[in-house]
C-alpha cells in the first residue's frame, strides 16, 4: 500500500460509484493508472466489494440493537456457522471482556429485537447468556478507516488508569520460541 492507494481508498469511501475518470482526477493520476490500481486493490483483497449505504429507518428497519452473547466453551465453530446464516445479523464481532460476541441487528420494532434475542439467539445450544441493548442514535458510522485518519496522540499523557510499565532490566525481550 502506497500513498496513491490510500488516496484512492479515501475517494472511494466518500463515493464508491465515482467514475474512473473522476477518481483519476481527484487522486492526480491517469485514468489507465486509476483503473489498474483499483483492479489491483480488488485482486489483492484490499477492496472486498462495493455497496450502497442505506438509511435503515427509511428502508423500514427503524430499530437497531446490540446483542451481547456469551458462548459455551468448545461451541465456537458451531456458533459462528449459525450466526453467518442468520439474515437478521448485520454485523458480528468476537470480543474480549464480559461477553464473547457482539451482534448488530435491525428490526421493524422493539418486539422484533425481543423475538430475535430471546427466541432465536438465546435458544441456541451454544449460547450461555444474552444481553440486548437498543440503539437510540447512531452518532458515527464510517464505512472504514484508513491509517491517515488516525491522529497523532501525545504518548506522554496518561489515559485514564492505563499505564505502561516497562519490563525490568534483563526481561525486556521475549525468549525465542
Amino acid at each position: 500500500m502506497d500513498e496513491t492507494a490510500y488516496r484512492i481508498l479515501d475517494v472511494l469511501r466518500d463515493n464508491g460509484r465515482v467514475s474512473i475518470a473522476a477518481l483519476a482526477e481527484k487522486v492526480g493520476i491517469s485514468r489507465a493508472s486509476a483503473y489498474t490500481r483499483v483492479e489491483s486493490l480488488v485482486h489483492d483483497g484490499v477492496i472486498t466489494g462495493f455497496s450502497a449505504r442505506v438509511d435503515h429507518a427509511k428502508a423500514g428497519l427503524s430499530i437497531g440493537a446490540l446483542v451481547f452473547v456469551t458462548v459455551m466453551p468448545q461451541a465456537w465453530a458451531s456458533f459462528r456457522e449459525r450466526i453467518i446464516e442468520m439474515p437478521d445479523v448485520e454485523w458480528c464481532a468476537i470480543t474480549t471482556g464480559e461477553h464473547d460476541a457482539m451482534l448488530l441487528i435491525r428490526a421493524v420494532d422493539v418486539s422484533g429485537v425481543h423475538e430475535f434475542s430471546t427466541g432465536v439467539i438465546a435458544q441456541l445450544p451454544e449460547v450461555r447468556t444474552v444481553v440486548s441493548v437498543v440503539v437510540l442514535d447512531e452518532v458515527v458510522r464510517r464505512p472504514y478507516l484508513l491509517p491517515a485518519d488516525l491522529p497523532e496522540r501525545d504518548t506522554e499523557v496518561p489515559l485514564g488508569m492505563t499505564r505502561w510499565t516497562p519490563a525490568s532490566p534483563g526481561r525486556d525481550t521475549l525468549p525465542p520460541r
